[in-house]
């Protein structure tokens, strides 16, 4: 395991979208992008495990137990969901949730003790105090290399008020991963090891809001995501 100095205010700020404009950028082609709340969620999270069950090629062995996360992962505080339909007809075919990281989740306080090992106190405050946790992005696989994942990220992420945002990834050369570092996350934990097994992980951070919203933002004056109907 190794730990990062990187300081996410090293990075120049930029200023941050206010109103119904701060998702406006998200929507491009033909792309059905929306938010779900809570209860939405919950009820189609079946869809969402055979999603990433497709992506990550998980063995269904372990499907109910990620279920189980993704349902807990719904209560906690700041969390927002997005989903996006494609095909004729539309089908969901990709997602993405995150929430306000705080003391006291498992993923939270095992990342801060990490990061403290590794890089000190600061450092981790730093990224953790105010923070938006990116919990799961997936995309069919049928639907992959068309930029919706990039788009769903910039989404989920935009007119946050936590001050970064972090996720864990594996630690290899993945699509992923590159297009992580093109949003201006940064490496702050690699080769890491999380309690209970599994390959290596890079956990990955970057300072709110993300590389690349300005620029979207610019491109369209369209409305966001729609809300769930359901």
């Amino acid at each position: 395991m190794s730990g990062s100095g990187f300081d996410p205010a090293a990075r120049p700020r930029l200023s941050r979208p206010t109103g119904p404009s701060g998702y406006a950028w998200l929507v491009s082609e033909a792309a059905d992008i929306f938010e779900l709340n809570r209860t939405d969620f919950l009820s189609t999270v079946g869809e969402f495990v055979g999603i990433y069950a497709a992506a990550m090629g998980a063995d269904p062995g372990e499907l109910p137990t990620r279920q189980a996360i993704m349902e807990r992962h719904a209560r906690n505080q700041g969390f927002r969901a997005l989903a996006v339909r494609g095909g004729h007809p539309g089908h969901i075919v990709a997602f993405t949730y995150g929430f306000r990281g705080v003391a006291g989740q498992w993923w939270h306080d095992v990342v801060r003790a990490a990061i403290v090992a590794g890089s000190g106190a600061a450092v981790a405050s730093g990224w953790l105090d105010s923070v938006m946790e990116i919990a799961e992005v997936h995309v069919h696989p049928e639907y992959q290399a068309r930029g919706i994942g990039r788009r769903m990220v910039l989404a989920l992420t935009a007119g946050r008020t936590e001050h970064t945002a972090v996720l864990s990834t594996r630690d290899a050369p993945t699509p992923a991963r590159k297009l992580y570092y093109s949003l201006g996350f940064a490496d702050l934990l690699t080769d890491f090891l999380f309690p209970g097994g599994g390959p290596p992980y890079a956990v990955m951070g970057a300072a709110l809001p993300l590389e690349g919203h300005a620029a979207d933002a610019s491109q369209t004056d369209t409305a966001g995501p729609r809300p769930s109907t359901w």
